[in-house]
């Protein structure tokens, strides 16, 4: 594998939208983490490498997807998003778990063992 195919730890999990939504997470193969965070959010800032770090170790495992609070009303109302960050885990569309608030990388590795 050439260096430019490979995927780099400063890489992002990929944001998406309520259009997406579905095809990404509820019909994912794959469990997926889904981290509803807003850009003004310091924890939030502060979990993003930890998920970066995550999606480079399991990516043919699990898959993680960004959805800002700010710009997903539609989203955060559905899933009843009470703060920011909170993490929830989907397995073949079915929400399975879900932690809320800034938390070590070890809860979130637990959290995603019980999946895979």
């Amino acid at each position: 594998m050439s260096l430019s195919c490979r995927k780099s730890v400063t890489d992002m999990p990929a944001r998406i939208s309520k259009d997406e939504f579905d095809s990404e997470v509820l019909s994912s193969e794959l469990p997926v983490l889904a981290d509803f965070y807003s850009d003004s959010c310091i924890p939030c800032k502060r979990m993003s490498p930890i998920l970066s770090q995550l999606e480079t170790e399991y990516a043919d495992k699990i898959k993680i997807v960004k959805i800002n609070t700010n710009f997903e009303k539609e989203l955060v109302e559905k899933y009843s998003i009470q703060a920011a960050p909170t993490l929830i885990l989907f397995n073949k569309g079915e929400e399975v778990s879900r932690i809320r608030g800034a938390v070590k990388k070890d809860e979130i590795i637990t959290l995603i063992k019980e999946q895979i």
